[in-house]
């Protein structure tokens, strides 16, 4: 089985929105990496002249490849990632091996069986 990881940069309080779009449509879970920090084209400069920091969340999908673009489109819609510049990002990637999977293979076919 191929596989593709798709990694969403977005702010911590859309994950829940996230990852419950990501479930829909046969994402089994994901790692997620609180605290990040991201920086746009420009510094976000508040009072005090101190910089102004959003806290973003990394989250890390492993996605079968066939379910792999819906789950792309269905994190991009739920982030809100083409709203604006500071809204996120989701990239995806190949996977050339992934091991530790055959239960959640099986409980994904079970749930979201492909046509």
């Amino acid at each position: 089985m191929h596989f593709k990881l798709i990694i969403v940069f977005v702010d911590q309080d859309r994950t829940a929105q996230v990852m419950d779009a990501a479930r829909a449509v046969g994402a089994t879970g994901a790692t997620i990496i609180n605290n990040a920090r991201g920086e746009g084209l420009e510094k976000v400069i508040g009072i005090f002249g101190l910089e102004i920091l959003d806290p973003r969340a990394v989250i890390m999908i492993l996605a079968e490849a066939r379910r792999a673009d819906h789950v792309l489109n269905a994190v991009t819609e739920a982030g809100n990632l083409d709203e604006s510049l500071g809204t996120g990002i989701a990239i995806q990637l190949d996977v050339d091996k992934a091991l530790g999977l055959s239960e959640h293979i099986k409980k994904l076919e079970a749930k979201h069986p492909l046509n």
